[in-house]
């Protein structure tokens, strides 16, 4: 039994460093909810021109752009994938706000940033990748300010869903989706106060307009583009995709399980 668990825990970890680094080079990172979801998370942490903000597995970089480009706010982003920090950086000069925004390699659970630093701390869809979740928000409302926002947008199950539809879930991308009553209990255990939560049921076509908004055209050109090229030419991408074609039965009705939280609570 512990060699299977140990085995399990190996697998897990292999496809969640697949995952990031297939999306990586992609150069494509997403979160459910896309730039609406984005935008109520900047408004409902106020941040503005004059703060300064921590994103916590900030990905390709999309959303600590955005932020130093609409908000005029300096932002530093971390991620665990050096590949992702890479194409962050990359974004940045691209995007021409290179003295606002700083990107560094850093895990969740340490960030390596001294106490109250921070206006707000944001994570998209990144905490249910985080095997210590308690520890890593006690580490968000160490690094900020008093009355600092800690904001997080997470994929969650509206209506349980089958079994195989979990399992795949968390066997081709290692997140494992949780209720939105576990978030809310985690900002409420952690010492957050003022706590608002908005909880939004996913509709496919909603869903897509937004993802596509988060981009420009000649970006999503280039992305799949390099994805075909992945797909040919390496041979991790192509185990990645044959594992996540292996879908259960069902999985078309997917949105009808899913929803994405939006969680914010005041240090």
């Amino acid at each position: 039994m512990e060699n299977n668990k140990q085995f399990l825990k190996k697998d897990i970890e292999e496809t969640e460093k697949l995952y990031f680094e297939f999306q990586a080079g992609f150069g494509i990172t997403k979160h459910i909810g896309g730039l609406k979801a984005t935008e109520e998370l900047i408004k409902l942490c106020h941040i503005s021109k004059d703060k300064y903000v921590l994103e916590v597995g900030c990905g390709v970089g999309v959303t600590a752009c955005y932020m130093a480009q609409k908000c005029g706010c300096r932002v530093v982003g971390v991620d665990v994938s050096e590949s992702m920090i890479k194409r962050s950086r990359e974004r940045a000069k691209r995007r021409n706000v290179q003295d606002k925004v700083k990107f560094i390699t850093a895990d969740a659970q340490n960030p390596p940033f001294e106490n109250e630093l921070f206006d707000a701390v944001i994570c998209e869809s990144v905490n249910v990748f985080v095997r210590d979740k308690i520890k890593a928000f006690r580490e968000y409302i160490r690094v900020i300010k008093t009355d600092g926002y800690v904001g997080i947008n997470e994929a969650i199950w509206i209506k349980k869903p089958p079994k195989e539809l979990d399992e795949y879930m968390y066997h081709t991308t290692g997140a494992k989706l949780l209720t939105s009553n576990y978030w809310e209990e985690l900002l409420k255990s952690s010492g957050l106060r003022d706590i608002e939560i908005r909880i939004y049921k996913v509709k496919f076509l909603n869903e897509a307009i937004n993802q596509i908004k988060r981009f420009d055209f000649k970006e999503y050109f280039n992305a799949w583009y390099t994805f075909l090229s992945m797909l040919i030419k390496n041979p991790a991408s192509r185990k990645f995709a044959k594992k996540t074609l292996k879908m259960p039965k069902g999985i078309f009705k997917f949105t009808k399980y899913i929803g994405y939280g939006i969680y914010v609570g005041m240090k």
